[in-house]
């Protein structure tokens, strides 16, 4: 049977009758050494699995293509420097169309390409040529060739000119128009009469005008490997965003926050609802905006100036569009929502007075979260880096394609060569998927332990005021309560918070592949056909959704009973869930009712910082040259993400105020048969009119 908690908590005479020093002081221990140890393990892992990243990738091939050489366009390599040269451009018409053919033997990954500084145009009265990097007889520099427009077919012996005549090299001519889309130069299926004509004229063989060679370039573009590479190479790019808008935005939203919920706490339920639904409207305006349905500032794959009757289709439209609708429905359903819990609001605010009042008493509270906010900022900055190195990091090797239709002429062997002309691609072996994950896995698992940390030192030092009386700054609490809590963390408890935020994301990681497991199910259509089959389905969902919330509840009120007895997570956790199921029908409402109206508030630091993020984003820089985002989408949402976990530490002080007090509330009532002697008096009246509205029903 547990013992008191009074003389565990505070310097009071206990219900045994003897009168304990000091506060908080008893005999703890380490507990959960052993994930404390797996804790440290795998960090080290992290960093080890980080260097690999770090050594074998390179974020620019996230966002540039590969030339004939191998190289990664945008980038200085030790034998050509290709820095300006950000535009891959496939020099051999014939061999795009090719590739387009659903039985055609060449893929566009074997193509001829090169790196150009802008995408090549046809002329109305001459034949404009592109031409391989200077080399062998050709003395050029490439500043010299750069400035040529990439043509030097006048300096071609009568061999070459023939090779060239025949589309292999060393110079091709300019027949469609291009347009640069996502910094790959795509052909325009409207080839140039007149340089058409001109290529005839020489004697050049026929070039194919099919539709296929404007498909063939756009599906490479729009394949689902090359949508993700751009994704994650746009969180990359918006660094500066993601720094103001899910870094410092929130930090100050959330201390604002804050501060008007000591000041102004009759009136934050109120303005958090209204500011939650108008930011969320706003945000669904800016989504429409960009999906085109709202003006003409719709994300578009066309970097740069170009002819706007041209129209190129990218998956980020659709993706934007379905976000919009999504938003659509969210914005409605909170709306009703919103609505209908108009009437307990009252109940929100009277609990938030109790938590306002702890935090005028242990001020130190407010600025708390900015230590382990700076530890997640120092940690993100890391992960971010290392992450965009994971995914470059595959090996560029040279494609087998058993050298079919790609001979072209090679400068330093002055002839024509048919060995080793495929292209090249990056191969990500299987380890380096299993790498991805892990690294994805360790983010949310260290995220959730700053968290749980942050919270079990609130609890520790929202205990010390409740059981020390709590109705004035009394003498018996510490100093700094809030260090205090921090040192007993460090010293005894490091293992069973570590254990808890891997049992959140355990079950997180969990329900995220199964829900990936129910998408491709859905789409390859193996759905269950009888209606019990899809009952059982639908309900295991719903099951693990609920299992997870049950989980993080129950973890949030383990930590608290963490930091006022000492004990292990899972003790702690059997604790505090006996305390609430005997005491459910008297403090759940209220509860309740107050997590309700701190989650809008999240959901409004978070809201203001995407919305700040798309501003951020729609200007120049990000709209144009090497700095442009494919889509606002990953970078927005990554804003979100942040602005919510910043949100959620500072927002913990409330919350974990009030669950505190209402855990200690219940121990209380327990210890002194039912009469709670250490519970703030605006408590007491929040449980009593709650008890009485529920009798009035």
């Amino acid at each position: 049977m547990r013992g008191p908690l009074g003389a565990v908590i505070g310097r009071y005479t206990s219900s045994d009758g003897s009168d304990k020093d000091g506060i908080i002081k008893h005999n703890r221990k380490c507990r959960d050494i052993t994930f404390l140890v797996f804790f440290i393990a795998f960090w080290v892992s992290m960093i080890v699995n980080s260097s690999f990243g770090f050594n074998q990738g390179n974020p620019l091939r996230l966002t540039y293509g590969l030339d004939y050489e191998g190289n990664v366009c945008g980038s200085n390599h030790r034998h050509r420097d290709l820095t300006q040269l950000e535009l891959r451009y496939w020099l051999n018409p014939n061999q795009v169309y090719e590739s387009g053919l659903k039985d055609g033997e060449l893929t566009l990954g074997n193509a001829r390409s090169i790196c150009l500084l802008d995408c090549p145009e046809p002329s109305d009265d001459t034949l404009n040529w592109v031409c391989d990097y200077p080399e062998g007889e050709i003395r050029l520099k490439m500043d010299d060739w750069i400035d040529r427009n990439y043509d030097y077919f006048e300096f071609l012996t009568p061999e070459m000119r023939n090779s060239s005549l025949q589309l292999q090299g060393p110079c091709y001519p300019v027949i469609f128009p291009s347009v640069n889309v996502y910094w790959s130069c795509q052909f325009i299926a409207r080839a140039s009469n007149s340089s058409l004509r001109h290529w005839q004229q020489m004697g050049g063989v026929s070039i194919q005008e099919d539709m296929i060679i404007d498909k063939s370039i756009r599906r490479s573009v729009n394949s689902r490997a090359s949508v993700l590479k751009r994704y994650v190479a746009d969180v990359g790019k918006s660094w500066p965003v993601l720094i103001v808008c899910g870094g410092l935005v929130p930090l100050f939203l959330s201390i604002v926050w804050l501060l008007l919920i000591r000041h102004f706490v009759a009136a934050m339920p109120w303005i958090t609802v209204v500011l939650f639904n108008m930011l969320l409207i706003s945000v669904t305006i800016f989504y429409y905006l960009k999906a085109g349905w709202i003006g003409d500032d719709a994300v578009t794959p066309i970097i740069g100036e170009h002819d706007p009757y041209i129209h190129v289709y990218g998956r980020e439209l659709t993706h934007v569009r379905i976000v919009a609708l999504l938003m659509t429905i969210i914005s409605a359903v909170a709306i009703l929502t919103s609505i209908a819990i108009v009437r307990r609001i009252l109940m929100a605010t009277s609990v938030l007075k109790v938590a306002a009042k702890v935090i005028g008493e242990v001020q130190a509270l407010i600025i708390f979260p900015a230590i382990p906010y700076a530890m997640l900022a120092i940690f993100y900055m890391f992960w971010l880096s290392a992450t965009l190195y994971l995914f470059s990091s595959g090996q560029v090797v040279q494609n087998n394609c058993n050298n079919t239709n790609c001979c072209a002429y090679d400068l330093v062997l002055k002839k024509v060569n048919c060995e080793n002309c495929c292209g090249y691609s990056i191969r990500y072996t299987p380890h380096i998927t299993i790498a991805i994950f892990f690294h994805l896995f360790g983010c949310y698992w260290a995220t959730q332990f700053f968290i749980a940390s942050s919270a079990t030192v609130i609890a520790g030092s929202v205990a010390s005021y409740y059981w020390a009386q709590g109705e004035e700054a009394s003498p018996e609490i510490p100093f700094l309560p809030v260090f205090a809590s921090m040192k007993r963390l460090a010293r005894y408890n490091m293992g069973s918070v570590a254990l808890g935020s891997l049992v959140v994301s355990f079950v997180e990681s969990f329900r995220f592949i199964l829900e990936a497991i129910r998408r491709r199910t859905k789409v390859r259509g193996t759905m269950p056909d009888h209606w019990l089959g899809r009952m059982v389905y639908y309900t295991s969902r719903g099951c693990l959704k609920s299992v997870e919330w049950t989980i993080k509840s129950a973890n949030r009120n383990a930590y608290i009973m963490i930091a006022i007895t000492g004990k292990s997570f899972c003790k702690s956790s059997a604790i505090a869930t006996e305390l609430i199921i005997n005491n459910v029908m008297r403090i759940g409402k209220v509860n309740v009712i107050g997590d309700v109206i701190l989650f809008l508030g999240k959901l409004c630091v978070s809201l203001f910082s995407a919305l700040f993020g798309f501003l951020m984003l729609d200007s120049h820089k990000y709209r144009s040259s090497h700095n442009k985002v494919s889509s606002p989408l990953l970078p927005v949402l990554a804003c979100w993400a942040l602005g919510y976990v910043v949100a959620t530490l500072f927002f913990g002080v409330v919350e974990m105020s009030i669950d505190t007090i209402i855990l200690s509330f219940c121990q209380d009532s327990e210890e002194n048969q039912g009469n709670a002697q250490h519970a703030p008096s605006l408590l007491l009246e929040t449980l009593d009119s709650n008890h009485e509205e529920e009798e009035g029903y």
